[in-house]
């Protein structure tokens, strides 16, 4: 037997249920509503859910739940903010109720920092070892490029061998404008990068000395 929130009586007897309902408040019960379940499961429990009209049946196979019009309350408790919140959530409410409590000022953006620019740190620059190691990766990968051959004289050595240049003038290219700014590569380096540059190129180094 169970009574929920609005006085309803629910009662088992093996796999039958009955709901009772007392509208005099008189203790006269009247049938209200009835539920067979299927034939040889023993009903061992019954429970109303709270702010709901559902009735929950344990039985020898498992559970089941059916509807009760009327059993629940409409309105939950208004001191609860939330009477079916689970663990975690809790622990979230707990988080948010500690950070209203912190002043404002704790909490509030820098003006100052709002629209700048973290300068990068002299650490976190590469070292000049790891930049002539790029480099030289990079120049000797473009050596090797694989070029495709094609007909009609369009490969030939002189072809091949100047499309070689321009793909290594391309991948020294990023490591030469670093070296226009004075970052990275040590003079000797930067000084046999600028003796070997084509003319489309030059212009960085002599910016450089110019500066």
């Amino acid at each position: 037997m169970n009574f929920s929130q609005k006085g309803l009586l629910a009662t088992a007897t093996g796999s039958f249920v009955q709901v009772l309902r007392d509208l005099s408040g008189s203790q006269n019960y009247s049938r209200y509503m009835s539920h067979s379940i299927a034939k040889g499961y023993q009903i061992q429990k019954l429970a109303f859910r709270p702010y709901e009209d559902v009735l929950g049946i344990g039985h020898s196979m498992g559970w089941s739940s059916i509807l009760i019009p009327g059993s629940g309350e409409a309105n939950f408790d208004s001191w609860v903010a939330n009477p079916f919140e689970t663990s975690k959530q809790r622990k979230e409410r707990e988080v948010h109720s500690l950070l209203d409590k912190l002043p404002p000022e704790t909490i509030m953006l820098n003006p100052t920092k709002i629209g700048s620019v973290k300068p990068t740190r002299k650490k976190e620059r590469p070292a000049k070892q790891e930049i002539e190691a790029e480099l030289e990766g990079a120049v000797e990968a473009a050596k090797n490029i694989f070029i495709k051959k094609k007909t009609k004289g369009r490969s030939k050595p002189s072809k091949v061998a100047k499309k070689k240049k321009e793909a290594v003038e391309k991948a020294k290219k990023p490591f030469l404008e670093q070296a226009a700014k004075g970052d990275g590569l040590s003079k000797k380096k930067r000084k046999n990068m600028e003796e070997n540059l084509p003319r489309s190129l030059q212009r960085f180094a002599l910016k450089r000395r110019a500066n």
